[in-house]
């Protein structure tokens, strides 16, 4: 079999995919023989004489012929950079992408500064530590006392929610409005105590890459992700562990904040996400690889785009405390409404953040002190 090296292997690629009619051949190529080669790009360049082995010269082969079909690098490849982590990706999940890093440069622009961080059972679920410190300094301060039929439908409630493993479904039924919170509202005391954990909540999760990041970003943030998708909840689920942050997120599949735990209501400091809000007339006309591979329903947002932010928006003010912060990424076209959607809600401070590429993408926003 005649020998062919890395040198040759990617000047084919490049070749073969420019034919094909790929946008960017070279990247495209490097992305995948770096893959089949596992070694990273870099190392392409300064390896240019080193001979592929066949198991490597047919895992490339594989990959070019998937990517000549219009297939996207990252569910090639299986994972894709994002901000300081590489996520796992999978079909079936939405890809992150580079407008979705400002998302997360705005969210956590809106939280306080950093906080000791707090130390917890290794027993014990992070977000349920964290109402158990909440609770305990409750009683210390010597809030009163709801009853005990009250505490016992609470706990209930929270070992249902923090008991669960990571990834369980929420039960039907429990959105976590404010009137289901009433109950355990004792648990938690009327003001932050200085190194108690920031709490978040990422709605419509995908990857998990918005929720992971919060966490290897600021240590000292418990993150609460939802998606109703069962293969975003099992991808977010194994980029927690990727990233070993799987301590501090939690992913439960539902829709959008039915599994929140009603005692949360109103103590989040920080409310994200980054619903569908493509248009459905323009779900057409986006690019092949995007249209024909991701799935629609991490894509279609309603005629507007704008069909789940008029849920999420009314929602997150009440989850949020006084000052907490709320960022969501949207359709360009439509930012000027939503802003109108969400000043109407009754957020303050209201403001609209340019993407990479000078469009108006993420909304951010604060609830009223």
């Amino acid at each position: 079999m005649e020998e062919w090296t890395i040198k040759a292997a990617l000047d084919w690629t490049v070749g073969y995919l420019e034919r094909k009619g790929d946008e960017n051949p070279r990247l495209a190529a490097e992305w995948l023989l770096s893959a089949a080669c596992a070694m990273p790009r870099i190392q392409l360049y300064v390896n240019f004489d080193r001979a592929l082995t066949v198991s490597e010269r047919d895992v490339l082969r594989g990959y070019v012929q998937r990517r000549a079909a219009g297939e996207p690098l990252q569910y090639i490849t299986g994972e894709a950079p994002f901000r300081h982590i590489t996520v796992k990706v999978a079909p079936g999940v939405l890809i992150p992408r580079p407008e979705t890093e400002v998302l997360v440069s705005e969210a956590l622009a809106l939280l306080p500064s950093a906080q000791k961080r707090i130390a917890l059972d290794s027993t014990i679920d992070a977000w349920e530590g964290d109402l158990l410190k909440a609770a305990q300094e409750a009683q210390a301060a010597s809030v009163p006392e709801p009853s005990a039929e009250a505490h016992a439908a609470a706990d209930g409630r929270l070992e249902q929610r923090f008991d669960a493993p990571i990834g369980a479904r929420a039960e039907e039924g429990e959105p976590g409005e404010p009137e289901a919170a009433a109950s355990s509202e004792a648990a938690f005391p009327a003001e932050d105590k200085a190194g108690r954990p920031l709490l978040a909540v990422d709605l419509c999760a995908g990857s998990g890459c918005i929720a992971v990041s919060l966490a290897v970003e600021r240590p000292d943030v418990r993150v609460l992700a939802t998606d109703i998708s069962p293969q975003a909840v099992q991808l977010a689920c194994e980029n927690a562990r990727r990233c070993e942050v799987e301590q501090r997120v939690k992913v439960v599949q539902c829709h959008l904040a039915q599994g929140v735990p009603a005692a949360a209501i109103g103590r989040l400091d920080l409310v994200v996400s980054n619903p569908p809000y493509v248009p459905s007339a323009q779900c057409a006309q986006l690019p092949s690889e995007v249209r024909d591979f991701e799935p629609s329903l991490a894509l279609d947002g309603g005629a507007d785009g704008l069909q789940l932010f008029r849920e999420i928006a009314p929602w997150a003010l009440r989850a949020l405390k006084p000052g907490g912060g709320f960022a969501c990424e949207l359709f360009e076209g439509h930012m000027d409404q939503a802003a109108s959607i969400a000043r109407e809600a009754g957020f303050g401070e209201v403001r609209i953040v340019e993407d990479l590429t000078g469009r108006p993408r993420v909304l951010a926003a604060r609830k009223p002190q």
